[in-house]
């Protein structure tokens, strides 16, 4: 086996990653060559639609997947000369879990950290210390099965880092949660990067990305389309959002505003509502419903607001993730 690389500011290089399956009906290209670069201590967030590649990739950089072409290195690690060593220093919690009912959250732990070749002892210390940061301790002794679902996603993160990993991969870390035990996730999510380790993380809320992630990447067919922080994605949208309900067919509405100078994109939502991206917002309401009312049409419901990330997902993708993640 090659010496492991050492260890750099960058935790997560991926170029040109790629992974097709073969199917009856012929190969399937899930992952298209990505390239990425995530920072030591960043939380780095990893959106895209259903069936967009994201699991793929994710799979692919814990070591599930072989990629079939490209290369990546992985908390300093080759992902494909080192793959012991890249399992060594990441950690990997899934979004289905892994606890054992049947076992206390001091034995789940214990025995994680002894996988991970620790003695008995050091095991033994270093899961008390994991219980008190994760706020188990209370509960260390009780059987996993008696443990609420926000104590159990807790769990399942002590079970990723209690061996003091460079780099952890939480795979939609908050999904089933209720919004306090997601906000009690939150905060500890924050608190490993101030720790120093580098996070990677999938998931279907935007709330979550936007107030988690120093940076965000979207894939979609296989591909990453934009890559940036909140703000510079948000940024980069056509001016304000104006969103518009009409009684009627949206035809007339679409015509009209296309011949508006204020007005930059047009776009439709799913739920048959007009998206219209503008130049100064509180002025082009006001605008906006004198012309249609001269028109003769009638809004049912008009909205301002300044993008979000649903609306970079909307313009990159096509389709909006709030949508996409109701579907899944």
């Amino acid at each position: 086996m090659t010496a492991p690389t050492k260890l750099g500011a960058t935790m997560i290089a991926t170029n040109d990653l790629a992974r097709t399956f073969k199917t009856r009906s012929g190969p399937v290209e899930a992952v298209a060559g990505v390239d990425l670069r995530v920072g030591a201590g960043e939380i780095f967030g990893f959106l895209g639609p259903n069936g967009a590649g994201k699991t793929t990739t994710l799979r692919m950089l814990v070591t599930l997947l072989i990629p079939t072409a490209g290369e990546a290195t992985v908390a300093g690690a080759d992902l494909r000369r080192e793959p012991q060593e890249v399992r060594r220093r990441i950690g990997y919690v899934p979004q289905g879990g892994s606890t054992d009912p049947a076992e206390t959250g001091r034995g789940e732990l214990v025995i994680q950290a002894r996988l991970h070749g620790m003695s008995k002892s050091a095991a033994q210390v270093r899961a008390a210390e994991v219980l008190r940061m994760l706020d188990l301790a209370a509960a260390a002794d009780r059987s996993t099965s008696t443990y609420s679902g926000g104590m159990k996603r807790r769990l399942d993160v002590g079970l990723g880092i209690v061996h003091q990993p460079s780099v952890l991969f939480l795979d939609e870390p908050t999904t089933g949660l209720d919004p306090q035990a997601r906000a009690r996730m939150w905060e500890e999510i924050k608190a490993l990067r101030e720790r120093g380790t580098t996070v990677f993380l999938t998931t279907h809320y935007l709330e979550e990305a936007d107030a988690l992630c120093d940076r965000l990447a979207i894939i979609d067919h296989g591909r990453i389309v934009t890559e940036g922080t909140s703000d510079e994605l948000k940024r980069a949208v056509a001016g304000d959002v104006v969103t518009i309900g009409v009684d009627g067919p949206r035809e007339p509405v679409v015509a009209l505003a296309g011949g508006m100078a204020f007005v930059r994109e047009i776009g439709a939502d799913e739920d048959g509502l007009i998206r219209l991206y503008v130049d100064h917002g509180e002025t082009a309401v006001p605008q906006l419903l004198r012309i249609l009312d001269a028109a003769g049409i009638a809004t049912m419901s008009i909205s301002l607001h300044k993008p979000s990330l649903d609306d970079v997902f909307l313009g990159q993708t096509g389709r909006s993730l709030r949508d996409d993640a109701k579907a899944a």
